[in-house]
């Protein structure tokens, strides 16, 4: 259950520890009408100081099951020093309305756009694991909880009592407190789901919440302080993203779906093909045979799928995320599409 990660990967990943890392939400600027691509992968070179994929995920603001697809031959706790890693820093916009915040729980990411602003702001998250999954849905922001307290419902005081852990009845706020320091409580559910923070950093970007949507500390600080009461959010789960540029090009974006049960294989479980879908890799100028390398691939970054059709020079301008980590990191060479 790769979306689950292990739980001998997560214990390791959990024994090595990393220093935290003042890396933010990556911002992008929006692209052009009509297009959906924004941003350049990255290449990243392992030095020889003993670090895992957990710290290349915190160190450029990504998640680790993102950094998983994308380098699925690079060994995740002890990757070889000169090991090219991937950073997929390249991405399709969700097809949505580009309107406060956006959840893709298959790619375990958070876009937020800032009213007024002509940019997205991208952010890893954890989600609900398996079993007890963070619904979709439309909401908005009900409530901003600074310093928020934690009450374990019954249902977690019981999960933990059959692993031998006694839970307070009241976690007050604070470093230990599981929510971290600022919570967005959402209006659906009766407001029993929260965007928040969380004092187990490691957990963003994997599976492992009741239901709730976990931030990095930094993140959710600069989220909270954004993100006003009211604020419409959109909750999806979709594995394909696809896109035809104004320049005609054709991409498509394939994460692992989510499991749905202990023994499924995220990276050949079948994955639904909604008729836009369909239609988009009947076109001719979609070259089906790469289309089908990408669903088989899963390499959760965009892959052009341009048919035999010529596309269209572009006039657009290139986009490019600004205040990404690259200008800040050693070993990375430079970016690529």
């Amino acid at each position: 259950m790769k979306r689950a990660l292990s739980l001998s990967i997560t214990g390791v990943l959990c024994a090595l520890a990393f220093a935290p890392l003042a890396v933010h939400a990556v911002d992008y600027p929006l692209p052009p009408p009509g297009s959906r691509l924004i941003g350049h992968n990255q290449r990243y070179i392992m030095p020889d100081n003993g670090k895992n994929l957990e710290y290349v995920a915190d160190k450029f603001g990504t998640g680790i099951l993102l950094l998983l697809e994308a380098n699925n031959k690079v060994d995740p706790l002890l990757p070889k020093a000169g090991s090219e890693i991937t950073i997929p820093s390249q991405m399709l916009l969700p097809d949505t309305p580009r309107e406060g915040i956006v959840i893709n729980l298959a790619e375990l990411r958070l876009y937020y756009y800032p009213p007024g602003q002509n940019k997205v702001e991208v952010y890893p998250i954890g989600i609900g694991q398996l079993g007890r999954e963070t619904p979709e849905m439309v909401t908005r922001i009900s409530q901003k909880i600074p310093n928020p307290s934690w009450t374990p419902t019954a249902n977690i005081r019981a999960r933990s009592e059959a692993q031998g852990i006694k839970l307070p009845a009241v976690v007050p706020a604070g470093p230990n407190n599981p929510l971290g320091r600022y919570a967005l409580r959402l209006e659906k559910g009766g407001g029993e789901y929260l965007i928040h923070g969380t004092n187990v950093r490691r957990s963003v970007g994997q599976r492992v919440s009741s239901g709730c949507i976990r931030l990095r500390s930094e993140d959710i600080k600069a989220l909270f302080s954004k993100a006003a009461w009211g604020t419409r959010v959109q909750i999806i789960n979709q594995p394909v993203k696809y896109s035809v540029e104004p320049n005609g090009r054709r991409y498509v974006e394939v994460h692992q779906p989510l499991s749905t049960n202990d023994w499924d294989n995220p990276q050949t479980a079948p994955i639904a093909i909604s008729a836009s879908f369909g239609r988009f890799i009947d076109d001719g100028r979609s070259d089906r045979g790469a289309v089908d390398n990408a669903m088989t691939r899963r390499a959760g970054y965009p892959v052009e799928v341009s048919g035999a059709v010529s596309p269209v020079p572009s006039t657009a301008p290139i986009q490019s995320a600004h205040n990404a980590p690259e200008a800040r990191s050693e070993g990375l060479l430079s970016g690529v599409q």
